[in-house]
């Protein structure tokens, strides 16, 4: 289970400025107003479309803005800069000379896969990644996205690396991200989660969201060896607690990391489990 392909992740919110990160199971929020924006192709025929919306939403003409032709999962990339992670990890994005051209530099274009570092959730996974320091260390990046996880464990000296998602675009990007910082498939194994090989790592990375993280406990559990580390994020800050309690019947669970309304929950697998 992977994050959602796209931009590092924002929250959906209504006129009233009511935000939902995600859902509880069973939820549907209901707002006083409500504003759906959708695109479609250029060739795409909206009289129908327009027409049925007038019918269910008499009170509301639907409004139809014609966008210029770009490549929109590239324009918010002209403000992404280098970004520094620890004391030696910086991600820097295609176009950028790293700053600092000693340390361990993860050359990226996220392409239309979740992950860049601008991110909390992303932000935080790294740093606790560059205080890890994996060298040697097996790793499992499970809901991969653009590989951002899985390239800096194995450039920061972890292997081997399996970066795992349910999405072939988050695989593709991840695998050309894997390319442009000349890592190998023997290095960084970019796979979807039916063809990862039963086994015991030292590190599992999941940055997705709560629900699948509570769903995936289990599984996620299992691949970890005792003694070995997990590292969760995408879970917004009020369901923590949650993913503390399911979790710590596996792992000793670290004080939760929060910013910005997002939290991080990292333990050790306990012996015997």
């Amino acid at each position: 289970m992977g994050h959602p392909s796209g931009a590092d992740m924002g929250h959906p919110s209504n006129e009233n400025g009511e935000s939902v990160f995600e859902l509880e199971p069973g939820d549907a929020p209901l707002w006083d107003r409500l504003r759906l924006t959708a695109l479609f192709s250029f060739e795409a025929e909206l009289g129908g479309l327009c027409r049925e919306l007038r019918s269910v939403f008499p009170d509301s003409a639907p409004e139809i803005e014609t966008l210029a032709e770009k490549q929109w999962e590239r324009v918010w990339l002209e403000d992404f800069r280098p970004m520094q992670f620890g004391e030696r990890l910086w991600v820097c994005p295609s176009g950028h000379a790293p700053p600092d051209p000693t340390a361990v530099n993860v050359m990226l274009d996220p392409g239309l896969a979740f992950g860049t570092g601008t991110h909390p959730t992303t932000a935080m996974c790294l740093n606790r990644l560059a205080d890890i320091s994996p060298e040697g260390l097996s790793v499992i990046d499970y809901g991969c996205g653009s590989g951002i996880l899985a390239i800096a464990a194995a450039l920061l000296g972890a292997w081997p690396v399996f970066a795992v998602d349910h999405d072939a675009r988050a695989l593709a990007a991840c695998r050309e991200n894997r390319s442009r910082n000349d890592l190998t498939e023997t290095r960084v194994m970019a796979i979807p989660p039916e063809r990862l090989p039963a086994l015991q790592v030292d590190l599992l990375l999941a940055n997705i969201l709560a629900e699948p993280l509570l769903e995936l406990r289990e599984r996620l559990s299992a691949l970890v060896r005792p003694d070995g580390m997990i590292v969760l994020s995408g879970i917004p800050a009020e369901q923590a607690e949650q993913l503390r309690e399911a979790y710590n019947e596996d792992f000793a669970i670290e004080p939760t990391i929060i910013e910005d309304e997002w939290a991080l929950l990292a333990g050790r697998r306990k012996s015997g489990v």
